[in-house]
């Protein structure tokens, strides 16, 4: 059976409707910890590293994203 490849076009637009989704669930609030997991695995595995500077993509996903103390997470797992 042979395999039959995409194109460079059909992978890019599959990558932005992977990101979208990923955007659309976090800005709507209804990310679940398994769908944030997700979206920073899709980060890593797309090499997205640096600083969120003012007005980047990056600085609104880390805006999006709640930061949590140790007590908050020992209080939920209890």
């Amino acid at each position: 059976m042979a395999t039959k490849m995409g194109t460079e076009d059909q992978f890019e637009f599959l990558h932005g409707l992977v990101t979208a989704e990923f955007i659309e669930r976090i800005q709507s609030g209804q990310a679940s910890t398994a769908d944030l997991r997700a979206a920073v695995d899709w980060l890593k595995a797309n090499d997205i590293t640096g600083v969120p500077v003012e007005n980047s993509p990056l600085a609104g996903l880390v805006g999006l994203i709640p930061e949590l103390s140790f007590d908050e997470v020992a209080e939920e797992i209890q």
